[in-house]
Order: C-alpha cells, then structure tokens, then sequence
C-alpha cells in the first residue's frame, strides 16, 4: 500500500467515510522521499523511541517505524484510528493512541520508553496550535533527545531566526532556551493532500543537556521576554515600561544599560543570555519594589 499516492489516500478515505479536516490542518505528504527525509532526521539511534504527533493515515509513521525500535503516535481525530488501525496492522512497534497532545500526560505515557533509551519527538503541526504544542514539550521538562517538526516555512524562519534579524520574535528567544534550532529543508505545497497556501519546512531542536543560561527565576524570563516583545515597534524601554508597569523610568534605563545596549535598542536586538541577564535585573528591581518602605504591591 502506497500511503504516499493521492490515489490511495483518497480511497481509504472514502472507505471509512471520512475528509479531510481542514480546523485540524491535514495535508498528507504524497512524496516518499520528503517522508524517509523527515524520518531520518530524527538522527536517534535505532534503539530509540519516536513520539509521532498527528500520524494521519499512517504514512510518516510506517518510515519512523521501519528504522527505530519503537513509535507512539498521538491522533487527536477519533476517526483516523480505525484508518491508523488498517494502514498500521503489521507494524508491531507502533502503538496508537487517541488524544490530544496538549492534554496527554506525556511524562506517564512515555516512563518506560525514557527508561529504555533515547526519545525523540517527530511531528506534522498545523501553524494554528504550533507553538502551544512546541512550548508544551520544551517546558515539559522531559528527557526529548530531539524535536524534529514540519511547520509553515514562515514559522520555520521564524524559529530558526538569528537575533537582529527581522523574523526573530519571542518563540525564538523562547526556543533557543531549550535547544538549538536549524532549518533543514523546505516541503513544496504541491506535495501535499489537499494542497496547502503555503510551503512548508522541517526544523530539528536538538535539546540543551544544560541550558546555556541559568535565570534566577524562569518566569521571569519568558515574563521578560514576552514584554520586549510585547509593543515590537517600540523601543526595549518603551517596551518593557509597558510589561512591567511596577518599575520606574530609571530602573528601566538601568535594567538596558546593565545588559550593555543602547536605549534606542529593540528587543528582537538581544539573545537568551541577555534576555538572562535582563530578567535577572528586574527580579531584583521587583523585589527591592516589594521591600521597599511604603510599597504598595
């Protein structure tokens, strides 16, 4: 069976009865080698397990099994699993699970597989719920050796952006936290079912072992980070004025001096280590605020 001809994909579709699901963001690949392309850059050994979010009909996953020792896929469509049922029948390391992955309690799911050998996470995200579902397994916390994903090409840029650049925005400052992100190569939209607007492109994170910073206090952080780019046009001291209203203008102008920028610079301007550094001045401006005589908050 060749999940990647149109032709097939449409008449096991219409076998089960079921179309595609536009609110969900499924586009099948119809190209092989995008699929082994995709699988191979998961670069785990073959001893690993593959977390698959959003299987579809089966296509990524059968490539994922062929080369490593197991795969659980999260579909968040019930009406796929029968479909997943038949296209995976005689794939006896796949396990297929119904539910949604910003739902999935990934740390039980997963226990044994951690214990076993590396895991690494592979998926096809639709832009609307990319980064919620990205940032969910980068604050999980769990020991993910790699996250290789297909998103739009516009989001890949984004995600792969250098400080400076004009694409660079908060979930790249965000991501680059937790690992390192590359851009490996863009997916045409004709080679997908339906046809997407857009291109697509595979990133592959490779997490930090350790963080390259150490933030006193990680909310702070992604508080910090979430404020310079809050108000993009504006100014870093405009901006954080706006996301931290409990600081004075001096305080502000201190905290952009101490991380050695200019005021007129902008937040998109800075990297996670000065956005470490940055965080960890307004923590101790909030908290003298806080034990200051008279404080009011």
């Amino acid at each position: 069976m060749n999940l990647c001809d149109p032709k097939t994909i449409r008449k096991i579709m219409s076998v089960h009865g079921i179309g595609f699901r536009k609110e969900l963001g499924q586009n099948f690949l119809t190209d092989s080698t995008t699929v082994d392309s995709i699988a191979d850059a998961c670069l785990v050994s073959r001893d690993a397990t593959v977390l698959e979010i959003g299987p579809g009909i089966g296509t990524l996953t059968r490539s994922l099994a062929a080369r490593y020792r197991r795969v659980v896929a999260l579909e968040v469509d019930r009406n796929l699993i029968p479909v997943l049922e038949d296209t995976l029948g005689d794939c006896g390391n796949v396990q297929v699970i119904q539910a949604d992955v910003l739902q999935a309690d990934l740390a039980g799911l997963l226990a044994a597989d951690f214990a076993a050998g590396p895991v690494a996470v592979c998926a096809n995200l639709p832009y609307y719920i990319t980064t919620p579902i990205l940032m969910k397994l980068l604050e999980s916390r769990l020991p993910f050796q790699s996250i290789t994903v297909m998103v739009q090409d516009e989001v890949a840029s984004r995600l792969c952006a250098q400080p400076g650049s004009r694409a660079y925005g908060a979930v790249t400052a965000s991501v680059s936290y937790f690992g390192q992100a590359q851009k490996l190569f863009t997916v045409p939209a004709s080679r997908f079912l339906p046809t997407p607007k857009v291109n697509s492109a595979v990133v592959h994170i490779v997490l930090w072992r350790q963080p390259p910073c150490q933030p006193r206090s990680e909310e702070m952080l992604f508080r910090t980070i979430k404020a310079a780019f809050g108000q993009r046009r504006k100014t870093l001291p405009n901006a954080l004025a706006a996301g931290f209203p409990e600081l004075n203008r001096e305080q502000i102008r201190g905290a952009v001096a101490h991380i050695g920028q200019p005021l007129n610079v902008r937040g998109e301007c800075l990297d996670i280590a000065q956005f470490t550094a940055l965080s960890d001045y307004i923590l101790d401006c909030l908290t003298a605020n806080r034990t200051a005589p008279g404080a009011g908050f």
